[in-house]
């Protein structure tokens, strides 16, 4: 759902109607509360609240929406033009709550020093190096919560971050960032982690590791697998796969973009054991994938918690 659909919701709520817009009338949403619950009725040109609507959106729609709309007035974002995503709302308020409890200050330090570009910052937290492109609104609102001026127009950014630990045991090579924005519990068992920026992993053939076992953490899906692992393992041979432990999802219900091609399960260039063979045969036949932020990282690496 959009921010529009967000506070059509809550207009309906307070006020029983709201007018009939093509954005709401082709709306998913909208349309299942009407055909599959009956919840609304589309009449002339509005669109009126049925009985039993005022409690399906106390349950399901209310909170949220009150969270959402506190986070965006807190930074004079609420605008007629507003368009974000309920994702990208989510996905802001967490860089907030990691901005204000610290866990970020390392990391906004390294973006900083990097003079980070746009397509970095998007492929940092949004998966998709060019989601950025075409949404001001979604940028400003970035500066805003990482107290950064500008970032760099430079589509290729040869800086490597790092979450770095005092007595290194390994090196955990992540896909996304996510890990390096938990980083107590790498630190307390020895892992120093590290982010390249997805596919931009050219900057790995200056890499040195010291001599430590070195990982790598991604995506179980075709980018992850067969594209940026092969790419990684051309830098540094000696990088180990792990293996995932993280539920599968659907690839078409969580609409993910990293689609699988027929034969990928018959490649044998990968160098994968038995156990990870098997997983990605599944995967691969029922059409999922393993989002890397979804697996135990200490887990994945077999050390037994405490």
């Amino acid at each position: 759902m959009n921010w529009i659909v967000l506070t059509a919701l809550n207009a309906l709520y307070e006020k029983g109607e709201v007018p009939q817009k093509s954005t709401l009338n082709s709306n998913g949403e909208f349309l299942f509360l009407k055909n599959s619950l009956q919840l609304i009725e589309f009449k002339g040109k509005k669109i009126f609240a049925e009985s039993g609507f005022k409690e399906h959106y106390i349950h399901f729609y209310k909170d949220a929406y009150q969270e959402y709309l506190k986070f965006l007035g807190d930074f004079n974002l609420v605008k007629p033009q507003t368009r974000y995503e309920e994702s990208d709302i989510k996905i802001l308020m967490d860089i907030r709550r990691l901005r204000k409890d610290g866990t970020l200050d390392f990391l906004r330090e390294q973006i900083l020093k990097a003079n980070e570009s746009m397509r970095g910052l998007s492929q940092m937290f949004f998966k998709n190096d060019k989601y950025l492109e075409n949404k001001p609104s979604i940028i400003n609102a970035l500066k805003l919560i990482l107290d950064i001026e500008v970032f760099s127009n430079e589509k290729d950014q040869q800086y490597m971050y790092k979450l770095e630990v005092k007595n290194p045991k390994m090196v955990v090579l992540c896909e996304n960032i996510d890990f390096l924005t938990k980083p107590n519990r790498p630190r307390e068992y020895g892992i120093e982690l590290w982010y390249a920026g997805g596919k931009n992993v050219a900057k790995l053939e200056f890499s040195e590791t010291r001599s430590l076992p070195i990982y790598y953490s991604c995506d179980w899906d075709y980018d992850g697998i067969f594209i940026i692992y092969p790419l990684v393992r051309k830098h540094i041979p000696e990088i180990a796969l792990l293996t995932p432990k993280g539920r599968p999802r659907s690839i078409k219900e969580t609409e993910h973009k990293s689609l699988w091609k027929k034969g990928l399960e018959e490649n044998n260039t990968l160098s994968l054991d038995e156990t990870q063979s098997s997983i990605l045969t599944k995967l691969i036949e029922n059409d999922q994938w393993i989002i890397e932020e979804s697996n135990d990282l200490i887990a994945v690496l077999g050390i037994e918690s405490t």
